[in-house]
Order: structure tokens, then C-alpha cells, then sequence
């Protein structure tokens, strides 16, 4: 996939190798690399996979991997919590007193 000068795209670089962290890191985490993702303005055309440089929104320049244009957030608050449902209903019941004073 191309994307074009101006285009929101998202960068990926490696900060820290491995090796080179800190050594009173907890082990966890001195296992892998230090990584940073950032996304910005793409500066001239580029495919997925080149190094690219990107304007931030605050104005940063950022050079990193492309990795992803147009970018999109995939997260979520996980699955759905029927204990949670229960609790809202109870905690509206406690504060307000349920139907009696609607």
C-alpha cells in the first residue's frame, strides 16, 4: 500500500534493543526491545515498510518504519461484565430509589 505526502499514517522505530536497556529493569522487560509507534503527517510518498519522516500534531519531525496509513484505534473495554450490569442497576436502586422517584 502507497501513501501519499500528507497522508496521517502511523510509524513504527526501535528505541533500545534488548540488550541495551537498563540493567535494574525487572527481568520482564529487559527482554525486549523499547519501542515507539507514533503517528503524524506523512512528508513525502512512501510504501509500507520504508523509512519514512512524519510531522506530528504538535509539530514534532519523527523518522520510523511506516507501518500503517490512515490509522484506526482497536481497543475496546473487553467483554461484556454481567456483575457490572447488576451493579449499576443496584447502585441506581441505593441512590436514587429505583422507580419511586422517577
Amino acid at each position: 500500500m502507497k501513501g501519499q505526502k500528507g497522508d496521517f499514517v502511523r510509524i513504527h522505530n526501535i528505541i533500545l534493543k534488548a540488550e541495551d536497556r537498563a540493567p535494574h529493569l525487572p527481568e520482564d522487560t529487559k527482554k525486549v526491545p523499547l519501542e515507539m509507534w507514533v503517528k503524524g503527517f506523512l512528508q513525502y510518498d512512501a510504501v509500507l515498510g520504508e523509512e519514512v519522516e512524519v510531522v506530528t500534531i504538535t509539530g514534532r519531525r519523527v523518522k520510523g518504519v511506516l507501518v500503517e496509513i490512515s490509522p484506526v484505534y482497536k481497543h475496546s473495554y473487553g467483554e461484556f461484565v454481567p456483575e457490572l450490569l447488576q451493579i449499576g442497576l443496584q447502585v441506581r436502586e441505593i441512590l436514587f430509589g429505583g422507580e419511586k422517584n422517577e
